[in-house]
């Protein structure tokens, strides 16, 4: 984008950030932690207030984390013209890099306020999650060395917006992480993993070009296929576990099976951009699996 076309921009409005702030997006953040919070009803600990803080402040690192890879992905040259996923605010030339940036920034520096809320309650464990969590954000895509573009993407998400997001929030409510919080939040983890492979796998050949090497790039395309299905085979071979653990109504989210089937049958024939139907899908995996699991837990 040149100077001058950023010289012209008009200031953007509501419907263009929305569109940064990718509000379908939103259901992975939100997802565990209402695991977490359900885990805690379960043993009678959930404070209503800090599981708000604690919803508000998963967005807003996932808001942020949206607008610095908009941004940082931008200057890296990764998206481009020929970019096959959603839109991208600042590479459609709709609002001026440097405002992105400092939007993310802003989003981040208001999740870290949230935090230091969540942090008067539990301490230094959340301090340190509050912090790796908000430097792995901007880390994501940014810095000398960015987690995505080296093939860590997989295992940020799977750790952050899945073992930390579920455990952490229990952790709030009750003080301790417990077997069943655990396995709870390996399938979370799991499926949460699984959307950004089918993201990774889409974008495979413009990654590429722009050095991006997510693991799809690294060992390509069928090899991101078989991390889909191997992901969300142990999301439902987690299901009797945690039936075992904590009683049969936890064999609920086996309900959302036959989505599970379709979905890894059609990410074997979909490519390029017929695999943001993937996408939508498997978010939805995850946001059912999450639902019936805290559906079960809760009654």
């Amino acid at each position: 984008m040149s100077a001058q076309a950023i010289e012209n921009l008009d200031p953007p409005g509501f419907s263009v950030w929305l569109a940064a702030v990718r509000p379908r997006t939103l259901t992975a953040a939100a997802a565990p932690v209402i695991v977490g919070l359900a885990l805690a009803h379960r043993s009678g600990h959930v404070r209503a207030m800090l599981g708000l803080m604690t919803l508000l402040a998963a967005l807003l690192i996932q808001i942020g984390t949206n607008l610095a890879n908009d941004y940082f992905d931008f200057v890296a040259g990764a998206d481009t013209a020929a970019r096959l996923g959603p839109l991208r605010v600042t590479q459609a030339g709709l609002v001026e890099p440097s405002t992105v940036r400092n939007a993310a920034l802003g989003v981040l520096g208001l999740a870290a306020l949230i935090g230091c809320y969540l942090v008067s309650v539990g301490g230094w464990p959340i301090l340190c999650i509050g912090i790796v969590s908000l430097v792995a954000a901007i880390a994501y895509t940014a810095g000398p060395w960015p987690l995505a573009y080296n093939g860590l993407g997989d295992a940020f998400v799977f750790v952050f917006f899945g073992l930390v997001a579920v455990n952490g929030t229990v952790f709030l409510q009750t003080g301790a992480a417990t077997s069943l919080s655990i396995a709870a939040s390996i399938p979370i983890a799991c499926l949460v993993t699984a959307i950004l492979v089918v993201n990774n796998l889409r974008d495979v050949d413009t990654d590429g070009r722009a050095g991006k090497r997510t693991l799809a790039v690294q060992f390509g395309p069928a090899f991101a296929r078989a991390e889909y299905g191997g992901l969300v085979a142990i999301a439902f071979l987690m299901t009797p576990v945690l039936a075992w653990l904590g009683g049969a109504m936890l064999l609920l989210p086996i309900a959302a099976t036959p989505l599970a089937f379709e979905e890894i049958r059609a990410i074997c024939r979909r490519a390029g951009a017929e695999l943001n139907q993937s996408l939508a899908r498997t978010a939805a995996l995850h946001l059912s699996y999450g639902l019936l699991l805290t559906l079960a837990l809760i009654l």
